[in-house]
């Protein structure tokens, strides 16, 4: 089996100089958490958390004897959270991977005129896959610099070494995220393609020679013909990895008791990523179909089954030009991917396909079907599996929404920061619909610190409440002149958050360590952690992420809660693409409103902007 993921790095470079994470002060942080939930909850209850906050940060009291521990803990470990983090926010979660965890991105429309096109592109891009792989093998990968606020900052790169190394194992209580290390055993020079909801293993080196671009199309054409080889044709395994983590590991514990399903499994878990070559979905392939089509396959009716979502990198390459990327979430954040992906495509286009050149490896062995040995146990799991991921399907309500009227060069001139301009716009929307404010979720990096993954920028600020305020039930109590400097309040209130994230003296990190340790030490829990209010803060209605892409693609993600919106963005110069999920069981949300809010909003913020400067509205 690969190793724990956790052992020491050995890839030099990647923390070289960065600083240890800090542990914020305890009464900063105790003090933000309640500016923070003041107005999210009713006032008695807040009267009652602000007496148990006050005694958790009493002078000798629970939180000082925790917050001495962090210290020893930061002491003695690279990072003092990133273990307590990847397990809150993946490994103890057992919800089922797709739309509730892993991300996408969605590739522009591919044209393909023959399924030939498709495997070509297939070939072209697996070329792309293993030039990059190179490029992480022989540490030649730049470093990343931050961008936007406190830019220029160079960043942790720890996260790259995981794209194609790391594995999500399903456990019965927790996951465990493992990862080849190459002085236990070689590294894998396979990829695993899927197709017809069967797996092949395509071996990419043979005899030490890495396959050209003919080769791997060579490769790819023999496995589209074994796989329409309905006679060999074998149950979709693929399924039970879309189920709820608890049951998957229950299912893959039934699996490896036969020798020919372990073999099978010990491929597919050290492969370096997975190909999936996918059948028409018969869908109009709009951008929200693409979307929907990239998150859950289209149910296991479709392409659902035609995907092993353990594995961190699976490419989806639709027969009818629907591509893109599913990503298990756990071993690295959405900017890697986009990086990662961006680079692949970009060499895509520079490099035209080598179908023609270079010598072939002279005989290639067959591609090898992977093989399930299925009891009626595992059958009757499969038809369950197939059963929760159609409803999955059928549950998700996505829209994924180009908003033109202007983009961050607008907001840019107004000298506000296109972020958090965007951030108070979606609080605004979500007032606008709802008439109140819930917890928010913003991804913050903090890859500023060695092995930094995220913290939560609070959008929900009592200032973007503020705002909507004034524009939805005080539109005529308030001059212009008014609703502009609520508005400025605002952004200066997210703007002054973000930076407290990014800089590691953001709350929810600090309030779980503190949580985690107290666990750790096995005390009674502080009922600061038990109080309704800790509860609210952490139930994130609204999920939301900038992921801007320099390529024509874009990113999305479904809700973390049921009756809540996954949120995602790309600011562009002229225009804002949103990729807004709901759950249609949820009679709170639907994703359509949601988008008309925004876009109505956005246009109000604007109207607001250029009464302010002076300049008439067109």
């Amino acid at each position: 089996m690969p190793v724990l993921e956790k052992e020491q790095s050995t890839n030099p470079g990647i923390n070289n100089g960065l600083p240890k994470l800090p542990v914020p002060d305890l009464q900063h942080t105790l003090d933000m958490y309640l500016k923070c939930m003041k107005h999210l909850v009713p006032e008695e209850n807040f009267r009652r958390t602000k007496g148990i906050v006050d005694k958790f940060g009493a002078p000798g009291g629970v939180g000082e004897m925790l917050q001495q521990q962090l210290h020893k803990r930061r002491d003695s470990k690279a990072n003092w959270v990133y273990d307590y983090w990847l397990d809150d926010m993946y490994l103890n979660n057992r919800l089922a991977l797709p739309v509730n965890s892993s991300p996408v991105m969605v590739f522009p429309k591919q044209n393909f005129k023959t399924d030939s096109d498709a495997l070509r592109f297939a070939a072209h891009l697996i070329s792309a896959v293993l030039e990059y792989k190179t490029l992480l093998e022989t540490h030649d990968l730049p470093v990343d610099f931050a961008r936007g606020q406190l830019a220029g900052t160079p960043l942790c790169m720890e996260q790259y070494y995981k794209l194609f190394t790391s594995y999500r194992l399903p456990g019965p209580k927790k996951d465990t995220l493992v990862a080849q290390k190459s002085s236990v055993m070689p590294e894998p020079e396979h990829i695993i393609v899927a197709c017809k909801n069967q797996f092949f293993v395509l071996d990419v080196v043979i005899n030490f020679r890495r396959l050209n671009e003919k080769d791997l199309y060579t490769q790819l054409e023999k496995i589209s013909k074994m796989a329409a080889n309905e006679e060999e044709r074998l149950p979709p395994i693929g399924l039970l990895t879309s189920e709820g983590r608890t049951e998957w590991a229950e299912a893959r514990h039934i699996l490896i008791k036969d020798s020919t399903n372990r073999d099978s499994l010990d491929m597919i878990e050290r492969c370096l990523c997975l190909v999936c070559l996918n059948e028409p979905s018969g869908l109009q392939l709009t951008d929200t179909n693409r979307a929907l089509l990239m998150l859950h396959g289209g149910g296991p009716e479709r392409n659902g089954g035609n995907r092993w979502y353990d594995k961190p990198m699976q490419f989806v390459i639709g027969s009818d030009g629907c591509c893109g990327v599913v990503c298990e979430h756990s071993p690295f954040e959405g900017i890697v991917l986009v990086q990662c992906t961006e680079y692949l495509l970009k060499y895509m286009k520079g490099s035209p396909s080598k179908l023609v050149r270079a010598a072939s490896v002279s005989e290639l062995p067959a591609p090898r079907r992977l093989r399930w040995k299925c009891s009626s146990e595992i059958q009757a799991l499969l038809a369950a599996s197939a059963d929760k991921l159609h409803r999955l399907a059928k549950n998700l309500d996505m829209n994924v929404h180009k908003f033109t009227k202007y983009g961050k060069e607008f907001i840019k001139r107004q000298k506000m920061s296109p972020d958090a301009y965007i951030q108070v716009a979606l609080q605004f929307a979500y007032y606008r619909c709802h008439r109140r404010p819930v917890s928010t979720y913003e991804s913050a990096s903090i890859r500023r610190f060695q092995e930094g993954r995220v913290d939560n920028i609070r959008s929900a600020t009592f200032e973007a409440l503020s705002f909507g305020k004034a524009m939805t039930d005080g539109r005529s109590t308030f001059s212009n002149d008014e609703k502009m400097k609520i508005l400025k309040d605002a952004i200066n209130a997210q703007t002054n958050y973000t930076i407290l994230a990014i800089t590691g003296m953001g709350i929810d990190n600090h309030l779980l360590g503190l949580r985690e340790m107290a666990m750790e030490l096995r005390m009674e829990m502080p009922e600061i952690f038990t109080d309704e209010t800790y509860t609210v803060s952490n139930q994130y209605i609204l999920s939301t992420s900038q992921v801007p892409t320099t390529v024509d693609m874009f990113c999305c993600y479904g809700p973390v809660v049921p009756n809540g919106y996954g949120v995602c963005y790309n600011p562009q110069s002229d225009a804002i693409l949103f990729c807004v999920s709901s759950f249609n069981h949820s009679d709170e949300t639907c994703s359509n409103t949601f988008v008309k809010h925004l876009e109505e909003c956005l246009l109000e913020m604007e109207g607001l902007c250029l009464r302010n400067s002076g300049v008439a509205s067109s």
